[in-house]
């Protein structure tokens, strides 16, 4: 179970605070699939970070009785002058995993080629991606974050995401964000827009759709 209760997020900088999340209160369920909508800049990818525990709220509670993947995106989670291999045995090391099982999955799974022993710091955003989607794979979690990953790579790589997700959607608890609807409905029953720093929650997944689409027709 992950639980949030009255949750914000405020960020300070010179001159600025940004009130990205007002009194969250959010309930996510083993064997759940929420969707996140919202637009660029509304706050989803902080919320995720929340969920995951990568970032701690300004205020407010959260209980998390799962275990839970980074988000799993283009954001880049891996420290960007070791290489992909190197990030991978620390990763494995630290959720006490056989190393060489673990790089060997990876390397397979993520087709980086020579760039698997590079630098993460020379990959694109795609590659980053790719091998954060087959590290979080590697390892048996709870409950998956993932963040627009399944746009990454070629038309064969986008395939193996997906039947990895479908797989991991039967056996676990997953919370996506993306702005591809398709995608939305076929990973995820429910959904939560995320507005103005609010997030309303729908039982309705197509309910969400319609009116995370009315918001934005509104503000345009």
């Amino acid at each position: 179970m992950i639980e949030f209760e009255n949750v914000n997020k405020v960020y300070h900088g010179r001159r600025l605070q940004k009130h990205v999340l007002r009194d969250i209160n959010l309930r996510i369920a083993p064997g759940d699939g929420l969707a996140i909508l919202g637009a660029n800049g509304a706050g989803k990818s902080t919320l995720m970070r929340l969920i995951s525990g990568i970032e701690q709220a300004t205020s407010g509670r959260i209980r998390r009785d799962m275990s839970i993947s980074w988000p799993i995106g283009y954001t880049s989670c891996f420290q960007s002058s070791l290489t992909g291999a190197d990030n991978a045995r620390f990763i494995a090391r630290v959720y006490r995993r056989d190393p060489s099982a673990l790089l060997d999955f990876v390397q397979t799974f993520a087709e980086l080629g020579e760039y698997f022993h590079q630098p993460v710091r020379t990959y694109s955003a795609g590659m980053q991606a790719r091998l954060a989607f087959g590290i979080s794979l590697a390892i048996d979690f709870d409950c998956y974050l993932v963040d627009e990953v399944t746009s990454a790579g070629d038309d064969r790589f986008r395939e193996r995401c997906q039947e990895a997700l479908m797989h991991r959607r039967r056996t676990g608890t997953l919370v996506m964000i993306s702005h591809d609807a398709h995608t939305l409905r076929t990973y995820c029953s429910t959904g939560a827009v995320l507005f103005d720093g609010r997030l309303t929650f729908y039982e309705d997944l197509d309910a969400a759709i319609a009116a995370h689409s009315r918001q934005q027709l509104q503000v345009a």
